[in-house]
């Protein structure tokens, strides 16, 4: 019995992490990502280019963060480095493009920073594509 115990909270960390990984990604790809692809005119019509590099650059990059990013995570391939983007890109948005919101506007922001902070500074566990693959 104890064996087992010991088994399941050594596990228990791993299977935190990929439900983190996965909860994380998908509603990043809901709220974000797939309306950005389903909508790609409209969205480039109207997004935000602080940086003047073009909005089919600016929305390249969103796209980026938004639809690949997420996707990398879920599998758990590059998955610290797949949350930089993400992390980079709401960044942006918070401090750059809407330095106006208040705490209640930026909730969803501030959420996203610290999931994919999370996932940056933890990995993505033991059940992750990279891990079985040894890459």
């Amino acid at each position: 019995m104890t064996a087992l115990l010991g088994r399941i909270a050594a596990n228990s960390t791993d299977i935190g992490l990929l439900f983190l990984r996965v909860c994380a990604s998908v509603l990043l790809l809901i709220v974000h990502g797939l309306p950005k692809i389903e909508h790609y005119r409209r969205e480039a019509a109207v997004i935000e280019d602080p940086f003047h590099f073009g909005k089919k650059v600016t929305i390249g990059l969103a796209i980026f963060a938004e639809v690949v990013c997420p996707v990398l995570v879920i599998v758990g391939i590059a998955t610290r480095l797949s949350a930089l983007p993400i992390m980079i890109v709401t960044a942006i948005a918070l401090f750059r493009v809407h330095p106006e919101w208040t705490i209640n506007q930026a909730q969803f922001a501030w959420m996203l920073l610290i999931l994919f902070g999370t996932i940056a500074i933890a990995g993505p566990g033991r059940y992750a594509l990279a891990t079985w693959l040894s890459l």
